[in-house]
């Protein structure tokens, strides 16, 4: 498996021949191998208290303590770590693995982003065709992140505890911190909600802390699937694509919220089906004072790649008039 995904054409570019898979950014997360204490044979060579006697052969047949980490793999799954609101909604798709017995192994590194990197992640279960890819979504900390966009996102937003909410507001790190929190279990909750009500976003398997797994879209050899920005003319059925992003965007509305930075650098294309990613920005347009601004911005910027190739522009306004009419922000 691990020769499968080396030796494709989408891992040549992110990681060279003889590399780790791991990498630098993904060393952060995982957990640090064990260390073990050990004496070379040279340091007993003086010792009064061990010799050649027959006394040592018990000593090296002693069995020796077994490290925590899998026999494959990077690390266990983390599936029992996750609570029950922490995992994705029932029923779950058949390709999500549960097993405690599997392992997940890293391929490395399939999007860089401001505020977090998406990482190519198999889980298995060894000596069983039972597999899956997944993406893993993973927060940076306060001190790698770029929290640039916060202070209008947030608006509407408020955490129980009024010291978290003045930290956040203050940019103090331990704000920060929440703020990271924050985006990653408001992707994750935006994420179930919106694969629960028929919005073409990837599934949402779990999460743990600051990183989120989710269903990988692309192709089972572990490449991913080209943004709506990526394709081709001839790639591209136009009606269609705009047909789909359009129910999305109708059951988002009708939901009470909007992507809040939608463009066609966040929407996935693979086979023709059209699937909206990055959502931890999503915006509660009643509880926010610029939620209907946003829902405008969202379709006008997408729709500005389709009326490129030849939508007539007024259906882009028609949609703008649509949605704020299924937000309720119009009467």
């Amino acid at each position: 498996m691990r020769e499968r995904f080396a030796d494709s054409d989408s891992f040549s570019r992110i990681r060279p021949k003889g590399a780790s898979r791991r990498g630098r950014k993904a060393d952060r997360f995982d957990d640090a191998e064990p260390e073990y204490l050990y004496f070379p044979s040279e340091a007993f060579e003086d010792s009064q208290e061990f010799d050649d006697s027959d006394d040592s052969a018990d000593f090296e047949d002693e069995p020796r303590s077994a490290p925590d980490g899998p026999p494959m793999g990077d690390r266990w799954s983390t599936w029992d770590q996750s609570t029950p609101t922490e995992k994705g909604p029932e029923p779950r798709p058949g390709w999500v693995v549960t097993e405690l017995a599997a392992v997940d192994t890293e391929f490395g590194i399939v999007k860089t982003g401001k505020e977090a990197d998406v990482f190519l992640l198999e889980r298995a279960v060894p000596g069983t065709e039972r597999r899956t890819l997944m993406a893993a979504k993973r927060y940076r900390d306060s001190q790698h992140r770029m929290f640039h966009r916060d202070s209008g996102y947030l608006e509407g937003r408020q955490h129980k505890e009024s010291r978290v909410s003045r930290a956040m507001a203050k940019r103090t790190a331990f704000g920060k911190e929440a703020i990271a929190g924050q985006w990653a279990a408001a992707e994750f909750a935006a994420l179930c909600r919106l694969w629960s009500a028929g919005v073409a976003v990837p599934y949402p398997v779990q999460i743990t802390g600051t990183e989120i797994l989710m269903e990988f879209i692309g192709d089972e050899a572990g490449t991913a699937a080209p943004r709506l920005a990526q394709l081709r003319a001839e790639e591209a059925d136009v009606e269609d694509l705009w047909e789909q992003l359009g129910r999305s965007l109708a059951l988002l509305a009708y939901d009470g919220y909007a992507h809040g930075d939608l463009s066609a650098y966040n929407i996935l294309v693979h086979h023709g089906r059209l699937v909206i990613i990055d959502v931890p920005q999503i915006v509660d347009v009643v509880a926010n004072p610029r939620g209907l601004s946003f829902l405008e911005r969202d379709v006008r910027n997408v729709g500005a790649w389709f009326v490129s190739r030849g939508l007539p522009p007024e259906r882009v306004e028609a949609l703008v008039e649509s949605l704020a009419e299924e937000a309720r922000l119009r009467r």
